[in-house]
């Protein structure tokens, strides 16, 4: 998470690796190792009144504040003040000396420190991450819009939420959150929301999840005069810009696509990325440019400096050199097998032997319900998902709630859009988790929220 120091000198810039776990004094000792300020003197705050002669009313952040409570999110500003002229009374580094030696200097460039110095891009055989599982109602939920509603005629974007599992290189996804956005034929432009973004990863934090990639759909009509190709330059900049954000190997960006073949039939594809190291390190670094004209050609990255590609010294890379394909999985049938290792056949034939009477068998099967709930994982997605053409109201809670009522009520409020949109009226540090923690484990959700949810849903 990089966040926008602003001062009196001017704003910079400070990556926080770790937000679940940072604190304010994290935040300090980073912009004093970054920007040489003193921690011991520094005043933080998101008022930006701070930085007037009169700071009185601006209240200093605690230092034991978690990161993750205060309502910041990439690309957030805070407000930093300490003593005048302490940063210009710093000596200026002396230049290095002046010691002529010929046209090259003390020592004369080689070949290889011509070589060395030069980026190469090349194919990167492997992706950090094997595989990418994907929640089948959560990605028909995200196609069927750009299907039925925007036709395809549009981009669209999210950004994907589950589980990494480390042994095995893989990701598996639960839910997709859709942003604030205006798409066009050739972009999705994010309008990213700090307060809503911070209440997605409280949810996503209660439900034992993080985010872990980019999704986006392409228009039909992005391939009109060019030539076939998988990703367009301004999508490899947005990728590798969502990529380089989320901080983690396995991140995965996920391509939805229409084909139409020639009888007019249509086929809906979905196909899973990474984008290379070196992509992600020429973003880092600045070599991409960043503004598009209307006669550029889609197939190709422009950088703004010389790299080597296939042996040649080139401004232009085919995108495809920066694409490192992702086996997509089937999400239901890894869960499947997941329950045949926690819930063997002959141990269920066993216990059924053995409970003799129906209604322990009930309880059996309720409970045996229960594990498969929690192993398919607990999330569904018919909930009216945020930031639509159509506003998600308090009537869609109780339309929903009405339509599930014969579920048990943890299981009518595991839905993540749902979720955010309680998360709206409650308590992000407490009521959030707690509820989501209810729905991660299945658990019984206290009385008093449930009088809460409903009240909310008949309050429409």
């Amino acid at each position: 998470m990089i966040l926008r120091i602003r001062s009196r000198d001017g704003m910079e810039r400070v990556t926080v690796t770790d937000r679940s776990t940072a604190t304010v004094a994290t935040l300090c000792a980073l912009i004093e190792s970054h920007l040489g300020v003193p921690a011991a003197v520094q005043t933080l705050s998101l008022d930006p009144n701070l930085l007037l002669p009169s700071k009185a009313q601006s209240p200093a952040l605690d230092p034991a504040t978690p990161l993750s409570s205060l309502p910041i999110a990439h690309g957030s500003i805070v407000y930093l003040s300490y003593p005048a002229d302490l940063r210009r009374a710093a000596a200026a580094p002396a230049p290095p000396p002046f010691t002529p030696a010929g046209s090259f200097g003390r020592h004369k460039m080689t070949i290889d420190d011509l070589i060395a110095r030069q980026v190469r891009v090349a194919r990167q055989e492997s992706p950090h991450c094997d595989a990418a599982s994907f929640d089948r109602d959560a990605a028909h939920a995200f196609q069927l819009y750009v299907a039925d509603t925007l036709a395809f005629a549009v981009k669209r974007a999210g950004f994907l939420y589950g589980h990494v599992d480390q042994a095995s290189h893989s990701v598996a996804i639960d839910f997709v959150y859709e942003p604030p956005q205006q798409g066009s034929e050739d972009a999705a432009a994010l309008f990213r929301d700090p307060d809503e973004e911070a209440l997605v990863e409280a949810i996503a934090a209660g439900l034992g999840m993080r985010r872990v990639g980019f999704i986006f759909t392409q228009a039909v009509g992005r391939k009109a005069g060019t030539a076939e190709y998988t990703m367009s330059g301004r999508e490899v900049l947005q990728a590798a810009e969502m990529q380089a954000e989320g901080g983690i190997p396995e991140w995965v960006t996920a391509v939805v696509k229409l084909d139409v073949a020639e009888d007019g039939a249509a086929d809906v594809h979905f196909e899973a990325f990474q984008m290379s190291d070196i992509c992600v390190r020429l973003f880092k670094e600045g070599w991409f440019v960043t503004e598009f004209g209307e006669d550029d050609d889609p197939r190709v990255s422009r950088m703004t400096k010389d790299v080597v590609v296939g042996g040649k010294d080139s401004r232009e890379v085919d995108n495809d050199f920066f694409l490192v394909p992702v086996k997509i999985a089937d999400h239901q049938m890894r869960f499947i097998v997941s329950m045949c290792y926690a819930m063997r056949t002959d141990q269920v034939m066993s216990h059924c032997v053995k409970v003799g009477t129906l209604c322990k068998l009930y309880k059996f099967l309720l409970e045996t319900l229960r594990i498969v709930f929690v192993l398919m994982g607990p999330l569904s997605s018919s909930f009216p998902i945020e930031n639509r053409i159509t506003r998600v109201a308090l009537k869609a809670l109780k339309n929903h709630l009405d339509r599930t009522k014969h579920l048990p009520f943890v299981r009518r409020i595991s839905d993540f859009h749902l979720l955010l949109l309680l998360a709206r009226f409650l308590d992000v540090n407490a009521d959030v988790p707690t509820l989501a923690e209810c729905v991660q484990k299945q658990s019984s959700v206290p009385e008093g929220y449930q009088l809460l949810i409903e009240s909310l849903a008949a309050a429409s």
